[in-house]
């Protein structure tokens, strides 16, 4: 296998490589234990991956074990030995090149402890050593020279509390300080130097604060109720919340944070936080991440290849069978399946999820997001957050922009104008009702979708430049199919094309391909004089300038179907209309494989009055019921005397 090969591999099977490659040197293990020390130590996908690509561009690191490599590398190496493994090689310190049992990394370097260790000039002595302690002001410092101070670290901060707070409890201010930084002496020392030089900390300014022990500090006082002590505010968005994470030396929430890292996805163009990157470095967002087709996995319920929503002891499933918790929706009021949103953090089911309407606060017509089934109110004013909606730049209406550009509803109005418009950028004025009803339809992401489809778009083009008439006659020629239909039936309803009979021409189309496919011209010419001059004939008498009905139109079919299937079974026999008898008749209709009899029995009739059969007698049921398509007041009517006429005898 060549390194092309593991590379893929280490994407689509990363545990399998790893295993094979470890296989390979080590004999002394089965492929089982093995794969189990790999399971093990590699973990998640993502580790797993990166693993199994160091090892393919590297492999000669398991049988010599030095660094530069990932940590996860020194970990296979301690754990495949601690397993037995005589093959492989113990991790090397790049300092002294012993054999190590324990890591400690600088970069992609692995060292033993006396190695690694860092050194520094001692602020006190002057030596040049390993650093041992840092003193208040976080200069270094060697074991020989610490930065003592006997006080009890409980009394000073209480001394501090007191002058904020009078009356504070000293034993609850102990408690908390001690929860704080639980068995970990000199860092609990740091941050009562910190906060002897900064009391403020304390009463606001905890965003300032240089170690997180503090702000959980402030919480377990605030949460004990000493008086005077607040609970600091994030910097940027200005919310109360948890403040832990560390950026141009505030302490910030986890939202500002991820919105400071916010970069274009390669793929995508969102700007979100990335949650990889590419080979190139290059970042994807987390969409792109489980969308990407090398991170589809089977998922254990529906056995499709799709993205991993969540993981079970069993395996994956995907987001089309993941469990739903049962809950109360906020917005509908029913008891069933929810997810929680991600702007109000409420139950919504998949109904109120999909579903649009007239937003009471803005209206306009928009995802529902909060409020009620009778007074929606959208995503933008549920939670107007500047950098959740961004002003489209086209229209300048506020919406969920996950990539640099204009909104849906532009996008498929600029989409309209490519297809429609000709050479000279303008649309022929038979087409602009069709541009203008699609660009105003309330749900543009589903005009969209449809556009998308490779034939509609290609029709639409056709259309606006001229390459294709704009006539019913220039659609049929296009091959049949549901789009198609679609595609004339949107041209009708905004008037660009004339209403037709769209049944009966099918019915044409298809008396003309039924009748071109007979074996015989005997056959095809009599299979012509019935569908045209007797058939259809009586469709277009009866509908009486109507449109036919489908019903109509399939009884039609069937009619011309069991003429198909008689003429064809005379044909096997060598016989024809004209020489059939009442015998071979009757030989036909006991078969079991006969299908349409009575149907048949219509065109036997039809033969026999045309003079083209002799001597045959096919037996009929007169239908006593309307002969002219029911209209829906016909059909009212029917409904109420079936229901209210007492005369009327009910036949079991």
């Amino acid at each position: 296998m060549t390194t092309a090969d593991e590379l893929d591999r280490a994407v689509t099977d990363p545990i399998g490589l790893i295993t094979d490659l470890v296989t390979d040197l080590e004999k002394g293990l089965g492929a089982e234990r093995i794969r189990a020390v790999v399971t093990a130590v590699a973990g998640g996908r993502a580790k797993s991956r990166q693993l199994a690509k160091a090892l393919a561009m590297r492999s000669a690191v398991l049988t010599d074990g030095r660094s530069p490599a990932p940590r996860a590398i020194g970990d296979l190496l301690i754990e495949l030995r601690k397993a037995g493994a005589s093959a492989i090689a113990a991790p090397v310190c790049a300092g002294c090149g012993k054999h190590l049992r324990t890591l400690q990394r600088k970069g992609q370097d692995w060292y033993c402890s006396v190695c690694g260790q860092e050194r520094a000039e001692c602020t006190t002595c002057g030596n040049v050593r390993r650093v041992s302690f840092r003193d208040r002001k976080g200069l270094p410092r060697c074991k020989m020279c610490p930065d003592h101070d006997d006080r009890d670290p409980a009394a000073v901060v209480h001394e501090l509390i007191t002058a904020i707070a009078p009356g504070a409890d000293r034993d609850a201010v102990a408690e908390a300080l001690r929860r704080s930084a639980p068995h970990r002496p000199h860092y609990l020392q740091r941050v009562v130097w910190a906060l002897e030089e900064n009391p403020r900390l304390l009463t606001g300014e905890g965003h300032l604060a240089p170690h997180r022990a503090i702000l959980r500090f402030i919480d377990l006082l605030h949460e004990a109720g000493v008086a005077g002590i607040v609970r600091p505010a994030c910097p940027r968005c200005h919310r109360v919340v948890r403040i832990d994470k560390p950026l141009d030396g505030q302490r910030v929430c986890r939202n500002c944070i991820a919105k400071s890292r916010f970069e274009e996805c390669v793929r995508c163009g969102a700007r979100r936080e990335p949650a990889t990157r590419d080979a190139e470095g290059r970042p994807l967002c987390p969409s792109c991440l489980v969308r990407d087709p090398a991170n589809l996995e089977t998922c254990i319920v529906c056995g499709e290849s799709r993205m991993v929503s969540s993981r079970t002891a069993d395996g994956p499933i995907c987001p089309n069978c993941r469990p739903l918790p049962i809950l109360l929706c906020t917005i509908c009021g029913r008891t069933a399946p929810c997810m929680l949103s991600k702007l109000t953090g409420l139950p919504r089911c998949g109904g109120c999820d999909r579903r649009q309407a007239h937003c009471t606060v803005c209206g306009r017509m928009r995802g529902i997001h909060s409020g009620t089934a009778d007074a929606p109110v959208c995503g933008p004013c549920t939670t107007p957050d500047a950098e959740l909606w961004r002003p489209c730049p086209t229209c300048g209406q506020a919406e969920r922009l996950h990539a640099p550009g204009p909104c849906p509803r532009c996008t498929l109005k600029q989409r309209l104008h490519e297809l429609l418009a000709d050479d000279t950028g303008s649309i022929n004025p038979k087409l602009q009702s069709l541009h203008d009803a699609l660009a105003d339809t309330e749900r543009a992401g589903t005009a969209m979708r449809w556009l998308s489809k490779g034939i509609v778009s290609t029709v639409l083009s056709d259309l606006g430049s001229g390459r294709r008439p704009l006539t019913h006659e220039a659609l049929d020629e296009l091959p049949e199919g549901k789009a198609v239909e679609h595609i004339r039936s949107v041209l009708v309803a905004t008037g660009v094309l004339l209403r037709r009979d769209e049944q009966m021409v099918r019915l044409e189309r298809h008396v003309k391909d039924l009748v071109a496919s007979h074996a015989t011209a005997e056959g095809r010419n009599i299979l012509h004089r019935y569908a045209t001059w007797h058939l259809l004939r009586r469709l277009r008498r009866r509908s009486r300038g109507k449109e036919i009905t489908h019903y109509q139109l399939a009884g039609a079919r069937q009619h011309l179907r069991a003429a198909v299937h008689l003429l064809d079974w005379l044909e096997e026999q060598s016989l024809t209309l004209s020489t059939c008898r009442q015998a071979d008749l009757e030989r036909w209709m006991t078969r079991d494989d006969a299908r349409h009899r009575r149907e048949a029995g219509h065109f036997v009739r039809w033969a026999l009055s045309q003079k083209i059969a002799r001597d045959l007698s096919f037996p009929a049921v007169r239908w006593n019921g309307p002969a002219q398509a029911m209209d829906d007041e016909a059909r009212w009517g029917t409904a109420r005397r079936l229901l209210h006429d007492d005369t009327l005898t009910p036949v079991m």
